[in-house]
C-alpha cells in the first residue's frame, strides 16, 4: 500500500498561542511535503444570537471588528507561507458551531490533514467550554494532528 500524499493541510485559527504554535508546526509540514496550507477561522455566534441579538447593531459591529483582528493575523501568517513559497489560502466564517464549521470545510474542500493547537482543558472547564480538538477529534474522517 502506498502512502498517501498530503495536498492540503488545513489549521483551525483562533490567534491563541496554541494555534500559533500549530499553524508553525502545519507551516513546516506543507513545506516539507509541497502541501497546500489552509487557515479557517471560526467567528462562534453568542448564545443569545438565536434571540435576535445578531441583527443588533452592536453585535454585528462586534463580529465585523473582530473579523478585522483576526484577518490582521491571517496576513501576517500568510507572509510567512509566501517566505518558504507555502501555498496559502484562509477563509473567515461565522458560525453556530465550530466544530462542525471544520468538519464540513474539511470534507468540502477535500483536505487531507488537519493540524490544531489544544488549550489543554481539563474537568469542570472542559465541561462547561467544550473543547474544539476534542470534537474535531471524535468527529474527523481525516487525520488530526493535535499540537500542544
Amino acid at each position: 500500500m502506498t502512502p498517501r500524499k498530503i495536498k492540503k493541510i488545513l489549521v483551525p485559527y483562533d490567534g491563541s498561542p496554541c494555534s500559533k504554535h500549530a499553524f508553525k508546526m502545519a507551516l513546516d509540514l506543507a513545506h516539507k511535503y509541497d502541501s497546500n496550507l489552509i487557515v479557517l477561522s471560526c467567528i462562534e455566534k453568542l448564545n443569545g444570537s438565536w434571540f435576535g441579538l445578531d441583527f443588533y447593531p452592536g453585535y454585528q459591529k462586534e463580529v465585523q471588528k473582530h473579523s478585522k483582528a483576526i484577518q490582521k493575523e491571517i496576513d501576517k501568517l500568510e507572509e510567512d507561507s509566501k517566505k518558504i513559497k507555502v501555498p496559502f489560502s484562509s477563509k473567515i466564517f461565522t458560525t453556530d458551531s465550530t466544530v462542525k464549521q471544520i468538519l464540513s470545510f474539511t470534507k468540502n474542500k477535500r483536505v487531507d490533514l488537519i493540524v490544531m493547537g489544544s488549550h489543554h482543558r481539563t474537568g469542570m472547564e472542559k465541561l462547561v467550554l467544550g473543547s474544539v480538538a476534542n470534537g474535531v477529534v471524535q468527529k474527523s474522517k481525516i487525520p488530526v494532528l493535535i499540537i500542544r
